[in-house]
């Protein structure tokens, strides 16, 4: 039986209790590599302040509250490349934190075609909430990293970390992976060089989608803003649902992106 979703304009002042984990996990802080992966649909947890949303559990194991598959590669990436990792644990039904607080798909009323009934109705203050207590930690973190690295003159090279569903709104998608740009011209033409020498892949150029402005928050934010080499990176979900295709695809890209970490250092831009 579904627990009730808290009634919109009753939110408690503190979203999270202190018992309740942070919106934000970490891997290699003090990592060697030049990369910096953030992964903003890392986690599906729900603040027990909002019940399950009005949901059942079939839905919140779905692509509407997470990016599948996504934490075990982005984990095994970090490791490996000596890489810091920065997540986010908290379902995108929450907040989205790949979206600018106060955009119409921040806080989702409708996911796909599933309506979020513990979303309808809110107040600004019960938004604020939700920004204050989720999103503003970990973009603060990120924040934070970067200006850090910056200061100590390393470079930085980020990367977002993705999954998509393999059908959306009941239309496939033939990419098995996909890199996401707007302006970077050093590393979405090398990322995709190497994908496309990889055979049995199809390889998407901007594909299911482009990074924008408006539809996008921490490449945008993050990487552009500071003229960093930044790039997303979306992974079908089919391909990293189970363990074994975590593993597969992690060592893919652990193989790709070493290997250009090390064309870029020679170039002296990591």
């Amino acid at each position: 039986m579904n627990q009730t979703p808290i009634i919109p304009g009753t939110e408690p002042r503190h979203l999270l209790l202190s018992d309740e984990p942070s919106p934000v996990i970490e891997q290699n802080a003090d990592g060697a590599s030049a990369f910096v992966f953030t992964c903003d649909h890392y986690g599906r947890l729900l603040p027990r302040a909002l019940g399950d949303l009005g949901l059942p559990e079939s839905e919140l194991e779905r692509h509407i509250a997470w990016d599948i598959g996504i934490a075990g590669v982005a984990e095994q990436v970090s490791r490996a490349l000596e890489a810091h990792l920065v997540a986010q644990r908290y379902s995108r039904l929450v907040i989205d934190c790949n979206r600018s607080p106060g955009a119409p798909n921040s806080i989702p009323m409708i996911s796909e075609r599933t309506t979020i009934p513990g979303n309808e109705g809110l107040t600004h203050e019960d938004a604020e909430l939700r920004r204050r207590a989720i999103f503003d930690p970990y973009h603060d973190r990120i924040t934070a990293v970067l200006d850090a690295r910056k200061a100590a003159g390393r470079p930085t090279i980020l990367v977002s970390l993705h999954s998509f569903t393999p059908v959306y709104a009941g239309i496939a998608r033939p990419w098995h992976i996909g890199t996401l740009y707007q302006h970077d011209k050093i590393l979405p033409p090398l990322l995709l060089k190497a994908l496309r020498a990889e055979p049995d892949l199809v390889v998407g150029d901007n594909q299911p989608y482009a990074v924008g402005n408006g539809t996008d928050y921490t490449i945008p934010v993050h990487g552009e803003d500071r003229g960093l080499i930044t790039s997303g990176i979306e992974i079908r979900q089919n391909e990293i649902a189970e363990p074994e295709g975590q593993q597969l695809w992690a060592e893919r890209l652990i193989r790709i992106i070493g290997e250009i970490e090390v064309e870029l250092r020679s170039k002296g831009l990591a």
